[in-house]
């Protein structure tokens, strides 16, 4: 095992300024981060967004390093409906394209549909960014479409958002290639 997950506090600031404070790796967000403060603002809205039933938010740490490395949460929460979303992704440059994306999804899915119950799990990205296209791709998510103009960035460019979702019925054959992946 690569990661793990935490429940994502206050706490974990520090850490997540230490890997987190990059501009790339806010290049397509709609909140991006740059300064501590601003990450003292992210932790703070995704903890209120907890407080209110609408998110899970979690800080990964590499297991080996044992050092956080980004963080990710569930959201849109819809329990009378079975469904809820992965997202607001992000990993420290450094371990971007290696197993802890792949193992973090696991994680997160795993959960998901074996403890939560989901029907359904969605993931959503800005239209322009084909690094995270590709990824949601990647661990087999069907993409579904685009929602035009569906969300302001940081710079008021309108974004368009590509949706993706991965179904219960397809679950056992995503967790299979993953754990393969991983392997």
């Amino acid at each position: 095992m690569h990661v793990r997950l935490e429940p994502l506090t206050s706490e974990h600031i520090p850490a997540l300024c230490a890997v987190g404070l990059e501009p790339e790796l806010w290049r397509w967000s709609t909140e991006p981060v740059r300064t501590p403060e601003d990450m003292r603002d992210y932790v703070t809205r995704a903890l209120d967004a907890q407080a209110a039933g609408t998110a899970i938010p979690f800080a990964v740490v590499h297991r080996s390093e044992d050092v956080v490395v980004g963080s990710t949460r569930y959201a849109g929460l819809a329990v009378e409906h079975n469904r809820l979303e992965i997202g607001w992704t992000w990993y420290g440059l450094r371990w971007q394209r290696t197993a802890v994306n792949t193992e973090c999804k696991l994680l997160l899915l795993r959960h998901a549909f074996d403890v939560l119950g989901a029907f359904r799990v969605e993931l959503k990205t800005d239209a322009l960014n084909a690094r995270s296209r590709a990824a949601i791709l990647r661990i087999g998510a069907v993409e579904e479409g685009t929602f035009r103009a569906h969300m302001l960035t940081a710079d008021g460019r309108q974004r368009d958002s590509v949706y993706f979702s991965i179904l219960r019925n397809e679950w056992p054959m995503i967790r299979e290639r993953l754990e393969r992946r991983l392997a």
